[in-house]
């Protein structure tokens, strides 16, 4: 599919393409747009999209094609587009645009689209308030089944998802929830009231957007309610925006797993620089931080010349110890992140990854041994040392890989940020100080 609209755009059968768009999924067309490298290109092709297909296709694009797009047309043109996004979507786009831009968009769209703008934009970013839409459907208790299937069918069209109706009080307090399926199976004459589901979960506007995903993934929903601190609705989460935040999360972590500033540009979309800009400062660090290995190799200078044979296995262990440690910390930073492990459980984790450490640091030691004595063929207390080393540096390296993100989201701070390379840098200096205090006390350096 995407070669055929290529070669159209190729051939400049902008009117065949136009045909071909017709009969084609909308998030098919934005793939293909987010292909096009030239901008010129992807402004001309978007240009000939049937009206009422734009904003649909819109909705799908990456961030950064959208921005390319709106600021490419008249004010006129990109205000029509704004006015027929749902507005979660609308105000994820003004969102990232300069303030200058946002306003002169926002004077060009219709006044019921700017007013559900404003009203997202002012929550706090990654906030349940600032990804909820305001097109939902909402019924009256006193309502029957009949007349609230009449509504449906008059105001639906415009509403990001009917599947879920939404019962308010005159002050538009949430009291019930009702489903379509419940609607149309329920007779005719029967009242709202009777039929609405009255347990309720709802979502704050300033609870955290990855919270919000978490309750998704418990409750199986497809949309969420938010409401205020009264208890008022004001807008609801789609499943198709956690979707999003959960992909957005997991990328984050990754990230800051990897000592990578995060970014919302797509990579083959980022320049050098912008990278170069985003991983040096955690390099930096991590380069200064490598200071201390360096001090505590140094303090060892004059064990290490009476045993030089020591020198080599300096690197399996750090890297064990290393390699063990992230283990545990990627683990628990999973567990955390689901919603799995929480601060109350610290000392059940200690005591399962210490005994996990254990069992590691027992076979890797006696595999090491044999390693050490038959293929090395180092002396018996050589081989003890570094043996005995990898045990207690599996010990510590769990140890310190399962505390150190509980600790970090108990004071507040994301655990990704003391993954992978803080983890590790921690354990390089340990597992040498552990190391050349078992050399000094059983080789009498």
């Amino acid at each position: 599919m995407t070669e055929r609209f290529q070669e159209l755009v190729e051939a400049k059968e902008y009117a065949r393409l136009r045909q071909e768009f017709a009969e084609c999924n909308e998030a098919d067309i934005a793939a293909f747009l987010e292909e096009l490298s030239d901008q010129h290109e992807l402004i001309r092709v978007f240009r000939i999209l049937p009206k009422d297909m734009a904003a649909d296709v819109f909705a799908f694009l990456e961030l950064d094609v959208q921005q390319k797009i709106i600021t490419s047309m008249t004010d006129h043109e990109a205000g029509d587009i704004l006015s027929n996004l749902f507005a979660d979507d609308a105000a994820d786009v003004l969102e990232e645009m300069p303030a200058s831009v946002v306003k002169r968009l926002l004077a060009n769209t219709d006044a019921e689209t700017r007013r559900d703008i404003n009203h997202l934009l002012r929550y706090p970013e990654d906030s349940a308030g600032s990804i909820m839409t305001v097109e939902f459907v909402d019924l009256k208790a006193a309502l029957s089944v009949k007349e609230a299937i009449e509504k449906l069918r008059k105001v639906g069209v415009d509403k990001e998802t009917i599947y879920t109706c939404y019962v308010l009080d005159p002050q538009r307090k949430l009291i019930g929830t009702v489903s379509l399926r419940k609607l149309l199976l329920s007779p005719d004459d029967a009242k709202i009231e009777d039929i609405m589901e009255e347990h309720l979960i709802t979502a704050n506007t300033l609870m955290d957007q990855e919270e919000v995903a978490l309750m998704f993934q418990k409750y199986d929903f497809t949309s969420m309610p938010v409401v205020d601190s009264e208890n008022r609705l004001v807008g609801i989460v789609t499943v198709d925006d956690i979707v999003d935040i959960l992909q957005q999360e997991a990328t984050e972590d990754i990230e800051k797993m990897a000592a990578i500033t995060s970014t919302d540009v797509p990579y083959m979309r980022t320049g050098a620089f912008e990278t170069f800009k985003k991983r040096i400062p955690w390099l930096l660090l991590l380069m200064i931080s490598a200071i201390f290995t360096e001090r505590v190799i140094d303090s060892y200078t004059a064990a290490l010349a009476t045993c030089v044979v020591l020198t080599q296995f300096i690197p399996m262990l750090m890297g064990t110890g290393g390699n063990a440690g992230g283990q545990a910390s990627a683990t628990i930073i999973r567990g955390l992140s689901l919603g799995e492990i929480e601060f109350s459980d610290i000392l059940s984790v200690v005591w399962k990854e210490l005994r996990v450490a254990l069992l590691c640091g027992v076979t890797l030691a006696a595999a090491s041994f044999v390693k050490l004595i038959f293929l090395n063929r180092v002396p018996l207390d050589v081989a003890l040392v570094v043996c005995v080393t990898l045990v207690f540096t599996l010990l510590v390296a769990k140890l310190i890989g399962c505390c150190l993100p509980i600790l970090a989201k108990k004071v507040g701070m994301d655990p990704a940020v003391v993954a992978s390379p803080i983890v590790t840098t921690i354990l390089d200096i340990l597992s040498l100080v552990i190391y050349f205090r078992f050399a000094t006390i059983i080789l009498h350096l």
